[in-house]
């Protein structure tokens, strides 16, 4: 399942789990205090995480950072009683909205129905607790309004509310010395809309704010950490498919037929699939 890796000295990693949609959580470890980033999607998801990191001598998060108010970055805040929580104000509002709400089979199997729900998540949320489902939401401690720094001995993280259209509350987390910019979900297209798109004027607002860290690793949470050059690729790829869907008007047929002209070669399935879903949001 898991893998524990490890990036620079100070920073540590879970990689994810597609069956159960767990997603990468982070460690940054100071002289003086440990930042977890994102909770996981379930206790069990957390302790795993924490435990490893213990077996090999990493302390146990004196904080934990919410990157967004999603479920599988939040449930396993009630495992970390002994961190300090802390998120945007915005997260926390979301989070608020969850706490009066059931989790068995028959509430999430309504949700989807109405439409509050997906599908995708709902079945990972089964998975992900097959039986005892004592759902617990905890809310963060502290909330922010854009930006918080935080100075763990020897290593900054900053915390900066950058939007996008995933989830308008998405936060990244820059660890500075190291220069790794944690991304969380940001960057990823919108799940809870009736067909998941991207906006041009979100992803072009995000993608400029994101160039403004001088980071060499990238972290993207269902994924992997990627290399700056990496990174300039899915940028490039997103911004040059924003700018056809507006020449294109939002045509899909159209839209694939001068992307392919501009790469010069067969599309990708990871571009297929975004140029589908910037033409749903148009």
């Amino acid at each position: 399942m898991h893998t524990i890796e490890r990036i620079g000295s100070r920073f540590w990693y879970i990689t994810p789990v597609s069956e159960t949609d767990r997603p990468i959580l982070g460690m940054v470890v100071g002289r003086n205090k440990t930042l977890m980033i994102d909770a996981g999607n379930s206790a069990a998801h957390a302790r795993y995480f924490v435990d490893e990191l213990l077996a090999r001598d990493v302390p146990a998060p004196d904080m934990v950072a919410i990157t967004h108010w999603h479920w599988d970055h939040i449930f396993g805040l009630s495992a970390l009683k002994d961190a300090v929580s802390i998120a945007s104000k915005e997260t926390k509002r979301e989070m608020e909205k969850l706490v009066p709400l059931a989790w068995s089979d028959e509430a999430l199997d309504a949700r989807v129905q109405e439409g509050t729900e997906i599908e995708f998540c709902a079945n990972a949320i089964k998975k992900e607790f097959p039986a005892h489902r004592n759902i617990t939401i905890v809310l963060p401690d502290l909330a922010f309004d854009n930006r918080a720094e935080i100075d763990l001995g020897g290593i900054t993280c900053i915390l900066q509310r950058v939007g996008g259209n995933h989830a308008p509350d998405s936060v990244v987390v820059y660890v500075r010395e190291e220069k790794i910019l944690f991304l969380g979900d940001c960057i990823y297209s919108d799940i809870y809309a009736e067909k998941r798109n991207y906006k041009i004027a979100d992803t072009m607002r995000l993608l400029d704010v994101l160039e403004t860290f001088d980071a060499e690793t990238y972290v993207l949470s269902h994924w992997k950490p990627i290399s700056k050059q990496e990174f300039v690729q899915e940028v490039t790829m997103l911004r040059t498919i924003a700018a056809v869907t507006d020449r294109c008007k939002g045509d899909g047929r159209q839209m694939l037929e001068e992307y392919r002209k501009s790469v010069e070669r067969e599309l990708t399935e990871d571009e297929l699939q975004v140029i589908g879903e910037f033409a749903n949001g148009y």
